[in-house]
């Protein structure tokens, strides 16, 4: 916050899920850093597995023990995705990170998964003046996202669950469960 005018930065307004203005100088410049890190970190090889954990440890808000991203990976800002320990990420993952992406440890990803934070409004003059905003996402331990599936603003997934490959997560899915489809449903139950 400006301590002169008391008026908000766009960035605190993105952090708190509210309409905000990505164009900034101070946004684009964050997400310049994460665009450089990021081309940086999709350009190395296998065997460069210490680089690799040095260039998610600058990119990411937090990384646990054995986290693995396969690259290419693609983000906003990187700053707001939190991952536990034994997180993997098999290729082409996309986490939009306006707001925080918070996932347990022992999770894994399939090929293709896109997580949202980022959402614009309904109301066609509004999406028009470019304000945006964003919801944060919670994914939590011991979790199975397959392939090609799509978790939408504001999700929570429950420990222990597991979403089929393709889904699009549009609701929260409870703990110990199998869910698939588009829109994403709970078909079984898992014993806990």
């Amino acid at each position: 916050m400006d301590t002169k005018t008391g008026i908000r930065t766009e960035k605190e307004k993105m952090l708190a899920g509210e309409l905000y203005c990505s164009k900034g100088e101070e946004l684009m410049g964050e997400r310049a850093r994460a665009d450089r890190i990021l081309k940086l970190y999709n350009a190395t090889f296998v065997k460069d597995t210490e680089r690799r954990k040095e260039l998610l440890g600058e990119l990411l808000g937090s990384v646990g023990e054995n986290a693995y991203i396969e690259p290419n990976f693609f983000c906003d800002y990187g700053y707001n995705i939190k991952v536990g320990d034994n997180f993997f990420a098999n290729y082409e993952c996309i986490i939009l990170d306006v707001c925080e992406v918070k996932i347990g440890s022992d999770v894994l990803l399939g090929p293709r998964v896109s997580i949202f934070t980022a959402c614009h409004p309904l109301d066609p003059e509004t999406r028009r003046s470019g304000l945006e905003y964003g919801r944060p996402v919670e994914i939590g331990d011991n979790i199975w996202i397959g392939g090609n599936s799509v978790i939408n603003p504001g999700v929570k997934i429950g420990r222990n669950a597991v979403i089929g490959s393709g889904s699009v997560v549009t609701k929260d899915i409870p703990e110990n469960c199998v869910a698939v489809g588009n829109p994403c449903r709970v078909i079984r139950r898992l014993e806990a």
